[in-house]
């Protein structure tokens, strides 16, 4: 059984289509459908509905799909036994990363990664929405989140802390706030759904608000940018907000009020066999590249850490 024929079978499974497996696989559409045809008169067993757009899984298609995947997932295992660390990342990498972080600290380190491994093809799509790894056939997962899903293996990339911002032009004009309660008087602004601020106070107590924003945006880079331009009090994350707190554009507001956050950065790959070597190479670059003193934090003022 040819192992091509069963990534074929299988990215046409998972992306839903001939036509779309084909462009991921560098093959043309009608080679890939005849490829396909091919394989399953091999079997003698029909693996696909197809249509002129679609391709939908047969009674036999979705028996077979689990013990393709197995096969592959073994065939990589052996090729990863056999050259040890020397075996070479090739094919194409399927990543999804958050939008604002990818921009910031993903993509200005592709150049580097890229001239590492020549042989790999990278397809990375940014998005803040919650993407199916699986349906999506992604290889790997950037997530800020509250883990919780044991369904994916996960690695840590970094600390997830955040601050209180605001420009000194706002402040000057509005007034600092002293407490947490002194946020009712100002203008704040939200990223996305994070309107629930929690503060831990000197005795280690935590203390939650809802934030009633002027302004909620589900992009960080324009909540920074926002409040930049004086528009009023955000809470970021250091990653987004590292350059202007280092600038002097955003200044941190209730320093001895430090946020709490429960999300952590993580690779995600939905799989707990061997990671294909493509895979690996790409999270311990992440690794490497980010850390547990991620170097975004680096030289901040002290009083911006929580």
């Amino acid at each position: 059984m040819d192992l091509d024929d069963l990534t074929l079978f299988i990215r046409i499974a998972r992306l839903g289509g001939i036509s779309a497996a084909a462009r991921d696989l560098g093959l043309t559409p009608a080679g890939a459908s005849a490829r396909l045809a091919a394989f399953e008169k091999c079997l003698g067993a029909r693996l696909l509905h197809r249509t002129t757009r679609q391709a939908a899984l047969t009674e036999d298609g979705r028996t077979f799909l689990p013990h393709a995947e197995n096969l592959l997932e073994a065939a990589a295992a052996a090729r990863a036994a056999l050259g040890g660390a020397q075996a070479t990342p090739r094919g194409t990498l399927r990543i999804a990363a958050p939008s604002s972080f990818a921009r910031l600290h993903i993509v200005p380190g592709l150049p580097e990664f890229t001239a590492r491994y020549p042989d790999l093809r990278l397809d990375l799509r940014i998005s803040d929405s919650m993407v199916d790894l699986v349906e999506g056939a992604f290889d790997v997962a950037v997530r800020y989140a509250d883990l919780k899903d044991s369904s994916f293996v996960a690695r840590r990339l970094a600390p997830d802390r955040r601050v209180l911002v605001a420009s000194p032009d706002y402040l000057a004009r509005h007034g600092t706030p002293e407490t947490p309660d002194d946020l009712d008087h100002h203008a704040c602004l939200v990223v996305g759904t994070l309107d629930r601020w929690t503060f831990r106070d000197a005795d280690g107590a935590e203390h939650a608000r809802c934030i009633t924003p002027v302004l909620r945006i589900n992009d960080g880079e324009a909540v920074q940018q926002s409040a930049c331009a004086g528009m009023g009090i955000a809470l970021m994350a250091t990653w987004c907000a590292a350059d202007q707190l280092r600038s002097g554009a955003l200044v941190p507001v209730l320093p001895d009020h430090p946020l709490v956050s429960t999300q952590t950065l993580w690779a995600l790959y939905p799989s707990t066999r061997e990671l294909a070597p493509k895979v690996r190479v790409f999270i311990d670059w992440l690794v490497a590249r980010f850390g547990p003193d991620p170097y975004w934090d680096h030289g901040l003022p002290v009083h911006s850490l929580p």
